[in-house]
């Protein structure tokens, strides 16, 4: 691709999640969402391959379905209530905001698109889709904050981390283990949102930063399936031992830096006396942990 091409695609994908997270007005946070994705889908299609044609359709219809429903929910809003800004939403404008963000974060139960996403964009656009393209969606959750259903996101976070560590049982590609993953932290994700929106913020950055630690030596060292997994030690040893390391930490073990959101969010669970919900979050992680643990049990 022309470095120009490149600069100009990278510069519109930071600015745009920048424009999101710093609007208050539901048109310049749509536009920022709209920019993003057309930012994006030049990235994701660069590989002229069948599979990643597949990526971009799909991705690009999920993110335009999930957009044209924000601008319904600000257009709804500033209907009835004759402003154009964030913070005011009525209950129904909520609701609609709320599953355009699930859809968008690709939580389950809409997340059918995000592992197929994954797995047809190369290592590096699969690492950018995991970590900076969640940010402006979850941004609005936190404008939002004050008027979400709480019963709702509960659901729907522990909805999404069951899947995501069920589901992820089942495969041999490590980017859909990654995508199933990422799934399961998106339920930590919203569920933290419910709870404390500071802790929510805590968690992101753990999950960015173990994210980012697990994709990077899979992209230098080109591991597609588990089976690669097994041949890399070799390679680079060094390498392969920190990869041990990032994937226990995403698997949330003590005392690596990911299982400190995990425990800070069952004590707030706790708190709030919401026992039977901090137990099934804390069994849907053990799947999870199990796939964790085998890739760095053959990586070994």
């Amino acid at each position: 691709m022309n470095p120009l091409i490149w600069l100009t695609l990278t510069t519109s994908l930071a600015a745009s999640t920048i424009i999101t997270m710093s609007s208050n007005h539901w048109l310049l946070a749509w536009l920022g969402l709209e920019l993003n994705t057309l930012s994006i889908l030049p990235i994701i299609m660069k590989p002229h391959h069948p599979r990643a044609a597949e990526a971009t359709t799909k991705y690009f219809l999920v993110q335009a379905a999930a957009a044209t429903t924000i601008l319904l929910a600000g257009t709804t809003t500033t209907w009835q209530t004759g402003s154009w800004s964030i913070t005011h939403s009525g209950p129904t404008a909520t609701l609609l905001i709320t599953a355009a963000i699930m859809l968008k974060l690709g939580a389950a139960p809409t997340h059918l698109w995000y592992p197929q996403v994954l797995q047809g964009a190369t290592m590096g656009t699969a690492l950018v889709i995991s970590t900076w393209q969640k940010i402006a969606p979850l941004t609005l959750l936190y404008m939002t904050h004050n008027h979400l259903d709480h019963t709702a996101m509960l659901a729907v976070g522990i909805t999404s981390a069951m899947v995501g560590g069920w589901a992820g049982l089942n495969q041999t590609q490590t980017r859909m283990i990654m995508a199933f993953s990422s799934i399961a932290h998106v339920g930590w994700l919203i569920t933290a949102m419910t709870i404390s929106p500071n802790l929510t913020t805590l968690t992101m950055m753990m999950y960015v930063l173990t994210t980012m630690a697990t994709f990077l030596p899979l992209t230098t060292t080109a591991t597609k399936t588990i089976a690669d997994m097994g041949t890399t030690w070799p390679l680079s040893p060094p390498t392969l031992a920190m990869t041990m390391v990032a994937l226990m930490s995403l698997g949330g073990l003590p005392p690596m830096g990911g299982f400190m959101p995990k425990w800070l969010i069952l004590k707030e669970l706790s708190t709030a006396g919401l026992m039977m919900l901090s137990t099934t979050l804390l069994l849907a992680t053990l799947p999870s942990l199990f796939f964790y643990v085998r890739l760095a049990y053959l990586a070994m």
